[in-house]
């Protein structure tokens, strides 16, 4: 393997207040929303940044002591609750590559070690879990396929479900009877189907398949002992919208909600009422729906964007919601309308940032939408950061991230090119036969506007990114070698038959459905897709960081990539290699990776 040149970690980005204030926003303690167990409401779990690393921690409301449960040098982002709250499972791999078992250990500790909480299990990536209170069920992925498992009271683990496509662990019933699993027998993991199986022996009670191009995802059964209503997310009608399934008697009731954008939703604790999110726009705000009424209602959380959300046994909806100018907090909505901060990390909060501003602009698929986040003092620079997934989407929330490149003098564009979420099925599926070269003809639209507008400098943008973000920017700077200045690519594919050879599973499910087939099956696809293909191409500097453990985007295909830049002789680049899997949960080791990409960048701009 050849000796690539390992890109620099300046030690400060800038001499005056401003150094102080990117840091900060990193350094800052964050924590996600406590979810609290379903008998013992009391007892939450949580994950924060408050040591330093993502870890897990527990809060006891009855004495408001929180704990940090999880202490490991590449951190731990999955955890949960047994229904009871005597336990806390969190999810064990090795170094963040994501493969490992579910462990338990006691939320009052007792001295004892975490122990495998499904004895029997085998080691896989996560493919759902659920715990009941007699019955839980573990999906578990390989590269021979999808297993769920499931444990009857303290029997041992049987395979209920095994299939050579992705598949995974959707709901179990409140009475603990029915299992609802998402697969994609059907070859097609992105369009998923449903099925309900009878936990006592397995049995298939009910089938859901609503056709090529059309997936159904399970969220969750009413929570009413012996209530056989399963909450779906449907796409009939060209966005995912919410359906109300009776697996017994077989009838289907879709919510016809008059709503721009698209739906999720869960069920209220009483299961007479739908706590609704809806995304327009790169916005999310929370409603309320009766069901029995037909009545929709906004609830009147805080301004921002809201994350994640529940509803209490008491009727409190408690939240997360930040916007791009400001940190996110987890607040409390109460049954008579008071909204208060519900609780806040030790430390200082974060500093905040500038607003985004919206921008439409005709492509070549129809309206793209996009974000920017403009400095008080740029100089025509720019940053074109775009998101990973490829199905997510950039909103107006809170990243320390877009923030630090606007105090360096940056314009921040992300674009919700074709392929993202939020803008209906048939915008997210315009990549499938062509992904990548899609989505940039809409980042170059968005370019074209933002240049047009003088927004930007042509002549000073850089494309950036991670994951299927740092695979558009290699690819990026080999299809479109003239728009950039330099491309900065954060954990990217970079060769995509050896990232396919390499991969977990359920990403090689994910590309089969996503390019019509295999490398071996369609190897032109691939080829066209694969921005190795295009390196004798590219012009400018780049910036790879790549993780040493990543399964996503593993190593090996990052080096081919890197081989043939190195074999060229004449390619400006320059390589961060770092021990972790896709991304880092260790706050230094994201601070080195932003310094790296900045002082780059500036490098490159000259």
């Amino acid at each position: 393997m050849t000796t690539h040149p390992a890109a620099p970690v300046p030690d400060r980005l800038f001499d005056d207040e401003r150094e102080q204030r990117w840091r900060a926003r990193f350094t800052a303690p964050r924590m996600s929303r406590p979810a609290w167990a379903r008998d013992a409401p009391d007892r939450c779990v949580y994950s924060s940044n408050a040591s330093g690393t993502t870890e897990i921690y527990t809060w006891d409301r009855a004495t408001d002591v929180h704990r940090r449960v999880t202490d490991r040098r590449s951190g731990t982002h999955s955890a949960t609750l047994s229904p009871d709250g005597a336990d806390v499972w969190w999810f064990a791999d090795t170094d963040g590559d994501e493969f490992g078992h579910w462990v338990a250990e006691p939320f009052a500790p007792d001295g004892s070690a975490a122990a495998p909480a499904v004895p029997g299990v085998e080691d896989g990536y996560s493919a759902g879990l659920d715990i009941g209170r007699r019955v839980t069920a573990v999906g578990t992925s390989t590269d021979d396929g999808t297993r769920i498992w499931l444990r009857r009271g303290d029997g041992p683990a049987t395979v209920v479900y095994e299939n050579a496509e992705d598949a995974g662990v959707g709901a179990l019933s409140e009475d603990e009877t029915l299992l609802a699993i998402s697969h994609s027998e059907h070859g097609d993991s992105r369009h998923p189907s449903l099925r309900v199986v009878r936990v006592d022996d397995g049995g298939t009670l009910a089938e859901l398949h609503d056709g090529p191009g059309k997936g159904l995802s399970p969220i969750a059964f009413a929570p009413v002992d012996g209530d056989p209503r399963l909450l779906v997310l449907h796409e009939r009608h060209g966005r995912e919208e919410l359906l109300v399934w009776d697996v017994v008697a077989g009838t289907q009731t879709e919510l016809a909600l008059d709503l721009p954008g698209e739906l999720s939703a869960d069920f209220t604790p009483d299961a007479r009422a739908l706590l609704v999110w809806h995304t327009h726009a790169a916005r999310t705000r929370l409603h309320r729906y009766d069901l029995d009424a037909g009545v929709l209602t906004e609830l009147p959380v805080a301004p921002g964007c809201v994350g994640s959300a529940d509803v209490r046994p008491d009727g409190t909806v408690e939240y997360t919601c930040s916007s791009a100018a400001e940190p996110s907090t987890v607040r409390a909505l109460h049954p008579d309308g008071t909204d208060r901060v519900l609780v806040t990390p030790p430390g200082e909060r974060a500093p905040g940032s500038v607003p985004v501003s919206d921008l439409w602009v005709d492509g070549p698929g129809g309206r793209v939408h996009a974000l920017v986040a403009s400095p008080a003092d740029g100089d025509g620079r720019a940053v074109f950061s775009l998101h990973g997934g490829p199905h997510a989407a950039d909103e107006d929330r809170f990243t320390a991230v877009r923030a630090a490149w606007v105090e360096a003098g940056f314009v921040v564009v992300e674009v919700n090119y074709r392929g993202s979420t939020g803008y209906g099925s048939a915008w997210r599926d315009a990549i499938e036969g062509r992904p990548g070269t899609t989505e940039l003809e809409d980042v170059a639209a968005v370019f074209d506007a933002c240049v047009a507008r003088g927004l930007v400098d042509a002549g000073k943008c850089v494309i950036e990114g991670w994951s299927w973000g740092g695979y558009l920017a290699l690819l990026g700077i080999g299809t479109q070698p003239r728009r950039w200045a330099a491309g900065l690519a954060g954990v990217p594919v970079a060769d995509y038959v050896a990232a396919y050879a390499d991969e977990m599973e359920q990403l090689r499910a994910f590309d089969r459905a996503l390019f019509g087939g295999s490398p071996e099956e369609v190897p032109e696809r691939y080829r066209t897709a694969s921005p190795l293909t295009y390196v004798d191409e590219v012009r400018v500097p780049v910036l790879v960081l790549a993780g040493e453990n990543d399964p996503r985007c593993p190593i090996r295909q990052i080096d081919n990539y890197l081989d043939a830049l190195a074999g060229r002789g004449d390619a400006a680049y320059e390589v961060a290699r770092f021990d972790a899997g896709h991304g880092s949960l260790v706050v230094e080791q994201t601070l080195q990776h932003i310094a790296t990409e900045i002082d780059f960048a500036r490098r490159a701009l000259g």
